[in-house]
């Protein structure tokens, strides 16, 4: 069970749904039974991949050392491990107590601060094998032949007017402008010694 507040500390507690479908009602009732009170519950309907959230960043805006913040579950605060990672150190760091009440999460604990060192490396972990996934992708797709990255934003055609046009004694600029591609993507594709 959640302890009552100490004297100048307030306690905050945040709900979120993805859709409109959802219903905020059983995390408002599990916070306000756990005495987070009614007008310091802040809460989103959004998804929890976006860090951006008005609820959220209200709710960061009001918070202070000392307070505590309830959540129902803490995939609440985030739906990616690395989100509610980068979310428990802001809180961590400014010195705010996180209780989850589905999991017995409590940050001002030493066991609370141990799960959230754990969480950090799962999230680093995380971010590790996302990344080996997109170079493997995107070695298979070199291997079959296919465009990785990008694709040109100059074609054959544009290329051989560019030169021309460069050839004839237009400025870059105004190349540029002609074909309707940035300066820079005219350096790099002619570069100024070949041009």
């Amino acid at each position: 069970m959640v302890k009552q507040q100490h004297d100048n500390a307030k306690w905050f507690g945040y709900v979120r749904v993805s859709t409109r479908k959802q219903s905020t009602d059983q995390q408002f009732d599990a916070l306000l039974a756990a005495g987070v009170p009614l007008a310091n519950v802040y809460g989103d309907v959004r998804s929890g991949a976006n860090w951006d959230r008005e609820g959220l960043d209200a709710l960061r805006k009001v918070l202070r050392r000392g307070d505590t913040l309830v959540v129902v579950a803490l995939d609440r605060l985030g739906r990616s491990l690395s989100a509610m990672v980068k979310l428990l150190d802001w809180i961590v760091a400014e010195g705010i107590e996180l209780r989850s009440l589905r999991e017995g999460i409590d940050l001002s604990t030493p066991t609370g601060r141990m799960l959230a060192g754990i969480f950090a490396s799962l999230a680093e972990y995380e971010r590790e094998l996302i990344i080996e996934r997109a170079d493997a992708a995107r070695e298979a797709a070199r291997a079959r032949g296919l465009q990785v990255g990008r694709p040109k934003s100059t074609t054959g055609s544009q290329l051989d007017k560019a030169r021309a046009l460069l050839g004839a004694g237009w400025s870059r600029s105004q190349v540029a402008k002609e074909l309707g591609i940035s300066r820079a993507t005219l350096y790099r594709e002619i570069p100024a010694e070949s041009a």
